[in-house]
């Protein structure tokens, strides 16, 4: 039998999932949408993603990938899927891809983008999709910590126990800070891969810079150390986005 390589591109609401990866007495959105294909395909599948995202965390543009002897083309692929999938699940294409594309191993860098309402008054329409912070945020102090993690370092500080990875050392391409609205704060990081919980940690440390608890030099000094006692608590996790995978 021929196989055939399926590339999926899939949006969540990681709101009500405990993460991307199957887990054993909790729900996940790769048990949810494999047991989606193989309703359509009649086979067992292992989808694979880009990365696991943590419990509560968003995606925007998630890349995965499964093999399947199935003929069914890919357009009724999407449109089975979405079809059955709940509603805080979109498939937004399906397409072949080479046989040796990899979701995961094949990615070049991700973008990830964290939302920050900063102002006295939350917003119940937003409250699952951003970190509400009553004080004002110094963005200048915010901006300065941002510019020191750009290039490669090694991000032992900001990796959470439980990460069975070794090497620690990672590469930014992009770390800004962003506002589109008055009081809405995007913080984008691009690198070519990232460390357990990384982006929530950093974030909850610059945000403490821009409460004035640290200053960027406190900031740069914790990065240095490689030690995750000194960095701050991490974000919550409902207001990071997996913007985009690049191959």
């Amino acid at each position: 039998m021929v196989y055939r390589n399926i590339r999926l591109i899939m949006s969540y609401d990681g709101s009500n999932y405990h993460g991307w990866q199957r887990q054993k007495n909790s729900l996940s959105i790769q048990e949810v949408v494999e047991e989606k294909i193989r309703m359509i395909t009649r086979e067992p599948v292992r989808l694979i993603a880009s990365g696991r995202t943590d419990t509560g965390v968003h995606a925007i543009n998630q890349t995965c990938n499964f093999m399947t002897q199935s003929d069914i083309g890919t357009e009724a692929i999407k449109k089975g899927l979405n079809s059955l999938l709940p509603e805080d699940i979109l498939i937004k294409s399906a397409e072949y891809a080479p046989h040796d594309f990899h979701a995961r191993i094949s990615a070049k860098s991700k973008i990830y983008e964290y939302r920050i309402l900063n102002r006295e008054q939350p917003d119940l329409f937003r409250r699952k999709y951003v970190w509400h912070i009553r004080r004002p945020l110094d963005h200048v102090k915010m901006s300065e910590c941002l510019g020191k993690i750009m290039g490669k370092h090694d991000f032992s500080s900001f990796k959470s126990s439980g990460s069975g990875v070794i090497n620690s050392v990672r590469s930014i391409i992009r770390a800004e800070l962003q506002r589109t609205e008055k009081h809405l704060l995007f913080l984008i990081f691009e690198a070519d891969g990232f460390l357990r919980h990384m982006v929530r940690n950093i974030v909850g440390t610059v945000v403490d810079a821009g409460l004035g608890k640290i200053s960027p030099g406190d900031f740069k000094g914790i990065l240095e150390s490689k030690d995750r006692t000194l960095a701050r608590f991490k974000a919550p996790a409902g207001g990071l986005f997996l913007m985009e995978v690049k191959y």
